[in-house]
């Protein structure tokens, strides 16, 4: 895909009020439904996004993710935060707890929160 086609691709995508962080949406449930839904191109494209339309003067938003493992979209939830135990789903053949096929509404934050909510946990180091 050419520079050009990725740059119309994205404005399509922010010019959908879908989106947009819902009211009180945190930023985990807002990166992790952005990249199920558009995936990561390697950036903290989804986060800066929100942080741009919550939280401007967040500038720190980045450096914390850093801190914790999250250096593009995805590695926020590869790295940096999961699911807490209560939301996870056990898998019958496995027995090894999975997310949900689906994740639950967010538990929310305050308007200007960029803080994941409760359904969120930092992941312990491995």
């Amino acid at each position: 895909m050419s520079v050009a086609d990725e740059a119309e691709l994205y404005l399509r995508v922010i010019a959908d009020p879908r989106s947009e962080p819902s009211a009180h949406e945190c930023v985990a449930c807002y990166v992790a439904r952005m990249v199920e839904s558009h995936g990561c191109d390697t950036s903290l494209r989804w986060a800066q996004r929100f942080r741009e339309l919550r939280s401007p003067t967040a500038t720190g938003l980045e450096r914390r993710l850093g801190s914790v493992g999250g250096f593009c979209d995805c590695e926020i939830l590869l790295n940096g935060y999961a699911l807490v135990r209560e939301l996870m789903v056990r898998d019958v053949h496995t027995d090894d707890l999975e997310p949900p096929t689906e994740l639950p509404d967010c538990a929310g934050v305050g308007r200007t929160s960029t803080r994941p909510c409760a359904n969120w946990e930092r992941r312990r180091p491995q």
